[in-house]
């Protein structure tokens, strides 16, 4: 017989020996279970034993063969589903460890709502998005931040945005999202308005925002960082992006018309096309219409102020006429004519956005000189 396990342990289990003999016994079972020279009935064997121990009233016992079991192939699910449903102290091997268990398995135990286990689940070296959604949905603080915290969890858009919502008070789950490799730009959208100072670099450094950017991520000047994730977004992203900020009331008159100035035409069309309620490729029509009526109307949709108007009407006009010259810092040079020509032309702004544009202009300037 290859494997050591023999009918004398079974007699052994069946007599009751000491909990101390029966755990030692489990030690043996980690080797054997996934030994490729058990025979079948020798495997059939093996798994008889661990559900005769899985039930051992003992919890030192359930608890050693939990550990000794924890990564093994072979181990039966239904012994694996009672181990993952038992106390915590047996339970943890098991479910931060186990392939056998599956998604579903793993699911209801996060809605059991015990949080010990919810971290040992969020630990696991890969992490489903469905098991990830049940932990955001249900899982509390810890779980959620050793979840964000790890590398191998798989988290969909609509999880992670429910993870701001559920968790923007909480500091270290926060801290945890901004610290993922990569994150969606709608999410880096919403993370720019409420992360803490200390946390803002890390955004910024991690998540290709400039260093220009980072020093401005504070009230009105997070208004920057927005537009600055416009630019590196795929159009799906940015309607997304955009149609968040409009529905949390983020999409402001003042960040629209800043877009516009530095040249930012893609986050302009989007947000008038989402404010109007028509599909882009419309609203891009009706914007860059040779006549005047096409702006005019799509602009009354919007309802934004109508003071506005003229200063949407004279930078698009320079957009229209204004080549990207395709030598170095040509989009620098671009965006301070677009700037020149809308501030001396068009002096109807508030304090706040005249100065925002014309530091923005002095960055640009001194970036293409």
């Amino acid at each position: 017989m290859a494997s050591t396990l023999s009918q004398n342990d079974v007699a052994k289990l069946l007599a009751e020996p000491s909990p101390e003999v029966r755990s030692e016994l489990a030690g043996k079972l980690a080797v054997e279970l996934d030994s490729p020279r058990l025979t079948e009935s020798e495997l059939v064997l093996a798994q008889d034993i661990v559900r005769i121990m899985a039930k051992d009233a003992e919890t030192m016992v359930r608890k050693s063969l939990a550990e000794s079991l924890r990564k093994a192939v072979r181990l039966p699910h239904d012994v694996a589903l009672k181990l993952a449903q038992d106390v915590e102290t047996v339970a943890l091997p098991i479910l931060e460890h186990s392939n056998v268990l599956t998604d579903d398995d793993l699911a209801e135990i996060v809605h059991s709502g015990a949080e010990g286990k919810q971290q040992a689940i969020a630990s696991r070296s890969t992490v489903s998005e469905k098991v990830s959604e049940a932990l955001i949905d249900k899982g509390g603080e810890k779980a959620v931040a050793t979840l964000m915290g790890n590398v191998g969890a798989k988290i969909d858009d609509a999880s992670l945005n429910k993870a701001v919502d559920r968790f923007a008070q909480s500091d270290v789950v926060k801290e945890k999202i901004v610290q993922r490799p990569t994150l969606p730009v709608a999410v880096s959208e919403r993370l720019v308005a409420i992360v803490s100072d200390n946390l803002k670099d890390y955004l910024v450094s991690h998540h290709d925002m400039s260093p220009k950017m980072a020093a401005n991520l504070v009230l009105q000047s997070r208004e920057r960082a927005i537009i600055g994730l416009s630019g590196r977004s795929s159009e799906a992203e940015l309607e997304k992006m955009v149609t968040q900020m409009h529905q949390s009331k983020r999409l402001t008159p003042s960040l629209i018309l800043r877009a516009l100035c530095i040249g930012d035409i893609a986050f302009f069309e989007m947000a008038m096309a989402v404010l109007a309620n028509i599909p882009v490729v419309n609203a891009r029509i009706l914007i860059h219409d040779a006549g005047r009526l096409g702006l005019k109307s799509l602009y009354a949709k919007t309802n934004l102020p109508q003071r506005f108007l003229p200063a949407v009407r004279v930078a698009i006009d320079v957009v229209h006429e204004t080549e990207m010259d395709g030598g170095e810092h040509d989009r620098e040079r671009y965006q301070a004519r677009v700037l020149e020509r809308v501030l001396t032309q068009f002096e109807d702004f508030g304090s706040e956005d005249l100065d925002y544009l014309l530091d923005r202009l002095g960055d640009i300037l001194n970036i293409a000189a």
